[in-house]
């Protein structure tokens, strides 16, 4: 994938974490938005590529599911860290 299919898959998996873990409690914009979506895309592929589930390779259910898994670890650790 090119680095703007990076920045559009990780704009996409970082607003669906955001819409599936909502919360007022960090407001973030859409820049970091997308860098934790982008994060967690790479994570995703990362961690999918280890495990053996393949990685992110395109616009595909399988490399949304991964970058979307990714996003959403990225975007619960980003929470721990504002918390604390």
């Amino acid at each position: 994938m090119g680095l703007v299919s990076w920045i559009i898959m990780g704009l996409l998996v970082g607003a669906l974490a955001k819409w599936i873990m909502p919360g007022d409690d960090h407001p973030s914009g859409c820049f970091t938005t997308l860098l934790l979506g982008m994060v967690g895309a790479f994570l995703g592929g990362y961690m999918g590529s280890v495990a053996g589930f393949g990685s992110v390779t395109g616009f595909n259910l399988g490399s949304i599911g991964l970058a979307l898994g990714g996003a959403l670890l990225v975007l619960f650790g980003f929470r721990l860290l504002k918390k604390s």
